[in-house]
Parts: structure tokens; C-alpha cells; sequence
């Protein structure tokens, strides 16, 4: 009985909750329930702002960015929520990605910039990531989550059972959630092309950027995807229907030419950075190398290496240790060491000064306490951790592992830190990026006979062929500006 009564509680909490918690969605005009306000919203993307371009870096290009700009500016008083403030920038990352933050915060790599070969893809692309802001659709799931979580708990209460299956539903209404994305990604691809089309770009030119995507996906046999396709799925259902909503648009509004810009928009990324940047990080073999701050370690063979702004990770396959590098900040390197230990809140085993290839170092032995998060159950790890004073540029290495494995894996870390080393070699700091160079094809023939003639190397064609969204045997007419890879 009082089980049943602490239940009709709980939804009749949750009821008052929902009446109170509906809003008007600014693209549909219906009532819809959200969570958060349009300031809170907006909050959300200032907050994220910092640890997105932490995480990713800044492509720096002042013409660029003023553009882009500029272009967000037009197309969000033309969208439907003029009022909001939209913010673009650039990410100094090779993948072929973009995405949007609540309140106004849109963001695309260069990655995906070296692929687009005019400005109504690009508009189209930026279009539709302000639909995602527009029609609320981050704050829509989040919402969403949060009223499953709320009723799957109340369910929990009135459900000896069903508590015991709790962590299953918790992990399966997130699943259920992921069905949603798609009319989400439907609902933005018409917007994109809607806000694209009411600045008079061809929409048409959006979809084009969807052939292109099919042609990137491997075959389901090879397994993974770009992370753009893996978070905009179905592309060749939507190039038919971004087609069609630019036919609708075309015929609505009263332009009389629209807008592609081609040879404007090439020239706009001729230079940009193409693939990874080595002046950032590189590895060669089981070495890392980074020519800006001139240092250099190994790290154990076979292990997985991911290279960041923020701190390169290392770990092997069975995911049963972690090295983690980063920069850390002190007046000097035992004032860099504590901050860093006291903002772990590690309980200090052993720790001694060192040398390695003649730059002071601390070497530290040391234990924390962590949740797991999936079983709940306390984990003891153990950290060997290291400090390195580089001409007053302190670094960190921090080898973690399950306090029962430390000993197996202890010799992995001694070898790694050990190994950090300023780097010297001219040949390894002077390396230089692959870059978009525009070129006109000089006469008319194939895609592949003018790539030949600047030059790209037969193993290099298919690669160019996706760069430039053409087939190696289509026709181009001579003066026709294409994209080549070079140095």
C-alpha cells in the first residue's frame, strides 16, 4: 500500500512536471516538452564553446572565418529564429564532420571544407547544422531523456522487478532515442536547404554533397564509416529528397539566377591544410614526434595512439592501461607536480627527482580510488606518473592501470617516459603539411588526364576523384579550376 501510494506520488509529480514544461518549437509552431529555456540554451553552447576548441583546435584563416561569418549572419535572420546570435568556426581537424551546439554554436572542420567544391554545398551544409539549432533538436532529446528517466524511476518504485532490470531499460532508452536522429536529420536537411534557397544559393548544389558521401562509404564487409556519415545516415535516400525540397524552393521564390560560386570557393581553401598536420604531432612507426615544441618519445608497439590539442592518449588493445601525455602548468616543475597531484587527489606512494636525457624530472608512484562506472564497484588504480621540465615547459606523463596489473604493465610506462627526448633532427622538425592547390585544367579531356598534368601519381587518382566529387573519366573543359594535393 504504501508502495502504490509513493508511485501515484512520483507521476503525479511528473504530470505537474510535463504541464509546465511544454513550450512552442519555433519551426513547427506546436507545443512541444522542453527542458530548458532559450537562455539556458544558449548558456549551454557558451559553456561548450571552450572545450570544443580545446578538444579540437582552431584552423586559423582570418578571410575564411569573416566569411563564414558573414554568410551565418544572413542565413539566421532568414531562418526561424532571427533573434538568436550564431556563432561558425573552424576545426583544425582532417575528418569530414560538422556539427552544431545548442544556442546559436555551429562548427565544421577542414576536413570537411576540402570537400566541398563550391559555396552552395558549403551554405547547404551550414544551413542545415542552424536547422538543428533552429528546431531545437539537442534540446528536444535531451528533454526527452530525461522525461524516459523520469518515468522509467517511477516505474523502478512501483516495480520490485522492474528496478532489478533498471540499468538494462536505462541503457536501451538510449538506444530508443537514437530512432529520433533520423526524422531530426530529415527535419534539418529541409531546413538547410530552405535557408540556403531564402539567400538565393541552389540547394540543388546541397545535395551533391550527399553523392559524395555515398561514394566515401566503404562496404558494409569493411566496417566503419565517416564520422559525418556516421551522424547523418542515409544519404542516398536524402540526395533524392534534398533534390526535391530544392525544386519546391526554387519554384516558391523569385530569383532569378542562383547562386553556386565554384571557382570563388575553391580559391577561398586554395592553401588550406589537407590530412593531418604533422607541425602538430605525427608518429612514425612507434615514435611520436612533434616539431613545433621540438620533443620526441616512443610508446609500446601495437598500441593504440590518439594525438589531440588537449593531451595524446596511448593504450593497447585490451584497454587494461592508459598513458595519457599532456602539458601541465607551475611557477616550476615541484609546484607543476603538486597543483597536478592535489587536482587528481591521488595518495602519493614514492616520489624522487630524476633526470632524463639530461632535463629534470620528478618520478612519482601513486594510488586513486575509482567508481566503475558500470558495475558500481570501487577499483583501486595505480599511476606512474612523470614530470619533465623542458626549459620551463612542463609535461606530464600519467600511466594508469588496475593496481593487480601495475607490475606487468609498469616496464610499458618506465620505457615510454623514459623515452621523451627534445628533438633535433632538422628532417623531423622541418616537415610540411599536404595542401589544396587549385589548378585550371590546361585542355579538355578526362578528370584523370588533368590530374596527370599537374602531376598526381596514378595510386593517387581515386583519392582526387573524391576530393573533387568527380568521376576520373568525366569530361572537364578547359579552364575548369580542380583541387590537387601537394606540398
Amino acid at each position: 500500500m504504501k508502495t502504490q501510494k509513493l508511485t501515484l506520488t512520483v507521476f503525479g509529480l511528473i504530470a505537474l512536471f510535463l504541464f509546465n514544461t511544454c513550450a512552442v518549437n519555433p519551426v513547427t509552431g506546436k507545443k512541444q516538452f522542453m527542458m530548458m529555456s532559450e537562455s539556458q540554451e544558449v548558456a549551454m553552447g557558451a559553456e561548450y564553446e571552450p572545450q570544443v576548441l580545446a578538444t579540437f583546435g582552431v584552423y586559423e584563416d582570418a578571410e575564411l572565418q569573416n566569411f563564414l561569418q558573414t554568410k551565418v549572419n544572413e542565413m539566421g535572420l532568414q531562418s526561424h529564429r532571427p533573434n538568436l546570435q550564431y556563432h561558425i568556426k573552424v576545426l583544425d581537424s582532417p575528418v569530414v564532420n560538422a556539427f552544431a551546439v545548442p544556442g546559436g554554436y555551429i562548427y565544421l572542420t577542414r576536413g570537411i571544407l576540402t570537400h566541398f567544391n563550391n559555396e552552395a554545398e558549403l551554405i547547404g551544409v551550414i544551413g542545415h547544422e542552424m536547422g538543428h539549432i533552429t528546431a531545437r533538436h539537442s534540446v528536444v532529446n535531451q528533454s526527452q531523456q530525461t522525461l524516459a528517466q523520469l518515468l522509467l524511476i517511477g516505474g523502478m518504485i512501483a516495480s520490485e522487478k522492474f528496478r532489478q532490470y533498471g540499468e538494462y531499460a536505462m541503457q536501451g532508452m538510449q538506444l530508443l532515442f537514437l530512432s529520433f536522429s533520423r526524422a531530426h536529420e530529415r527535419e534539418a536537411d529541409r531546413l538547410g536547404v530552405e535557408y540556403a534557397s531564402r539567400i538565393g544559393y541552389d540547394g540543388s548544389k546541397f545535395a551533391d554533397f550527399y553523392k559524395l558521401l555515398i561514394r566515401m562509404s566503404p562496404p558494409p564487409e569493411q566496417g566503419g564509416v565517416p564520422t559525418f556519415m556516421s551522424t547523418h545516415p542515409d544519404p542516398g535516400d536524402r540526395y533524392n529528397a534534398v533534390n526535391q525540397d530544392a525544386v519546391v524552393w526554387k519554384d516558391s521564390l523569385d530569383f532569378n539566377t542562383w547562386k553556386v560560386n565554384e571557382n570563388s570557393y575553391l580559391q577561398m581553401i586554395d592553401g588550406m591544410v589537407y590530412g593531418e598536420d604533422p607541425r602538430q604531432g605525427y608518429t612514425d612507426g612507434n615514435v611520436f614526434y612533434h616539431p613545433e615544441l621540438k620533443f620526441q618519445f616512443t610508446y609500446p608497439a601495437g598500441w593504440q595512439f590518439e594525438n589531440s590539442p588537449m593531451q595524446v592518449r596511448m593504450a593497447p588493445q585490451d584497454g587494461n592501461a592508459l598513458i595519457i601525455f599532456a602539458l601541465t602548468q607551475g611557477s616550476n616543475l615541484q609546484a607543476a607536480a603538486q597543483n597536478d597531484l592535489r587536482q587528481l587527489e591521488v595518495n602519493v606512494l614514492e616520489s624522487q627527482n630524476i633526470t632524463v636525457h639530461g632535463l629534470p624530472a620528478i618520478a612519482v608512484v601513486s594510488e586513486q580510488s575509482s567508481q566503475d562506472q558500470n558495475t558500481g564497484q570501487v577499483q583501486n588504480l595505480r599511476i606512474r606518473s612523470q614530470y619533465i621540465n623542458d626549459n620551463g615547459t612542463f609535461y606530464v606523463f600519467h600511466g594508469v592501470t588496475l593496481m593487480e596489473t601495475f607490475d606487468g604493465v609498469l616496464p610499458r610506462f618506465n620505457s615510454t617516459m623514459a623515452s621523451f627526448a627534445k628533438l633535433t633532427d632538422p628532417a623531423r622538425i622541418n616537415v610540411k603539411p599536404n595542401l589544396i592547390h587549385v589548378k585550371r585544367v590546361q585542355n579538355t579531356g578526362t578528370l584523370a588526364d588533368a590530374l596527370r598534368y599537374h602531376g598526381v601519381t596514378t595510386q593517387k587518382l581515386e583519392e582526387h576523384s573524391f576530393l573533387n566529387n568527380m568521376e576520373l573519366t568525366e569530361r572537364v573543359q578547359a579552364g575548369k579550376m580542380i583541387k590537387v594535393i601537394g606540398q
